[in-house]
């Protein structure tokens, strides 16, 4: 199960950091022209900029994420859920970006993908928590 447990880990590095990297990237140019986001990718969103969507990113994605990594890292009590919940968060903001954006992105199969691999990768760690 270490094994699994370290792709965990990865798999919410690489999540964290790129939700860091944007998060704060959308906060202080909420216009996304920095990430050559255009304003119009939110015309069905309740959004007017990025400096929300931004500042959830880097709370939920990022800095959570960390959370739940560093706990993983050290199996601190519930690791298992905080790698459950990080995996429902990531999946539950790329299906919602999806939606608000009516534009689909081939970051969004990529993170949509960790998610749901973080989510499996819970329930197989809860699963084997007992033999191991």
């Amino acid at each position: 199960m270490k094994t699994i447990r370290i792709i965990a880990i990865f798999l919410m590095l690489f999540n964290a950091m790129g939700a860091l990297f944007g998060g704060w990237s959308l906060i202080q140019d909420p216009t996304g022209g920095d990430l050559q986001m255009p304003i119009s990718f939110l015309e069905h969103s309740p959004f007017k900029d990025y400096f929300v969507p931004g500042i959830i990113l880097l709370a939920v994605n990022g800095i959570f994420c960390l959370v739940a990594m560093f706990m993983t890292i050290f199996q601190m009590k519930h690791y298992i859920w905080m790698i459950l919940v990080q995996g429902a968060l990531l999946t539950g903001w790329i299906i919602i970006q999806m939606i608000m954006l009516r534009y689909i992105y081939y970051l969004h199969y990529v993170l949509g993908g960790i998610g749901l691999s973080l989510i499996c990768i819970a329930w197989i760690l809860k699963r084997n928590q007992g033999t191991a």
